[in-house]
């Protein structure tokens, strides 16, 4: 693997940052995930803009969307995959070893890996822990990630692939690493940004292919709703077939499906929509 890392490629076992960078110490990052397919990334552009607003809302300084663009392609040209997860992160750079930031000037990092697709459908759970629809990284997609990988291991265990968050109200917020999209008598809803998810770009494309609407959703709507659907970078839409111990239907439902379908073609039509 070839690894961007401030300034140019390095090969994996010499892709370092010091000990002392503030997305190592006290999590002062953001980043993104881009699926690349033979090569090609998809949507780099919506992400690349996120990637800014969550730089601003850290305080960090904008991203040279420039230098992020060069270092994608070179990291995907080191990286031959016929389905690939790019990854760039960008962080405080070199800090004390307190909450406060240094001068030294941010980090980037750009990395690449192979994937696999992913199946039609998956199991999900639900968490006992909240999501904060009114706090500081609201919105926001940073390093600070450590809550989702213990509620992810939590859905593991479970034999799920991802586990679904309320908001500190109780209403139905996102997944780990996903949005969530349920079918009411024929009609999609996925909870408003407002609710404290993440914008998800998958999110967004789909509300806007599929005519999906925003609703404010009680974590109830999971055990009454017809189909449920989760979107992300590399899911793209990936049906559910199991939420908690409610059992689905084991396919993608007609809804899901023709969501699936429309996102497949929009998505191959135009790889940065």
């Amino acid at each position: 693997m070839r690894i961007w890392v401030n300034g140019g490629l390095r090969d994996a076992d010499d892709a370092r940052l010091s000990v002392l960078d503030h997305g190592l110490t006290v999590g002062d990052g953001i980043f993104e995930t881009v699926r690349t397919s033979e090569g090609l990334p998809f949507a780099l552009t919506r992400h690349l803009d996120r990637l800014t607003r969550s730089a601003r809302g850290l305080g960090l300084p904008d991203p040279d969307l420039d230098e992020v663009r060069r270092a994608a392609t070179a990291v995907v040209d080191a990286n031959p995959a016929a389905l690939g997860r790019l990854r760039i992160t960008y962080t405080g750079g070199l800090s004390p070893l307190g909450s406060d930031r240094g001068t030294a000037g941010p980090s980037l990092v750009v990395a690449l890996d192979a994937v696999s697709r992913r199946p039609d459908t998956t199991a999900v759970i639900t968490v006992p822990w909240t999501r904060n629809e009114r706090g500081a990284l609201t919105g926001l997609k940073t390093t600070s990630y450590a809550e989702n990988v213990v509620a992810l291991a939590r859905a593991r265990e479970r034999g799920a692939s991802e586990a679904l968050f309320p908001n500190t109200a109780g209403r139905l917020c996102e997944g780990t690493g996903s949005n969530v999209f349920v079918v009411l008598d024929g009609r999609i809803h996925t909870p408003p940004v407002a609710s404290g998810c993440l914008a998800g770009i998958t999110r967004a494309l789909a509300v806007e292919w599929t005519g999906a609407e925003e609703s404010d959703l009680p974590m109830e709507v999971l055990a009454e709703a017809d189909e449920i659907f989760l979107t992300s970078t590399l899911r793209d839409i990936q049906a559910v077939h199991r939420v908690d111990d409610r059992r689905l239907a084991p396919e993608p439902g007609p809804v899901t499906a023709k969501a699936m379908r429309i996102f497949d073609e929009r998505a191959g039509s135009d790889l940065d929509p």
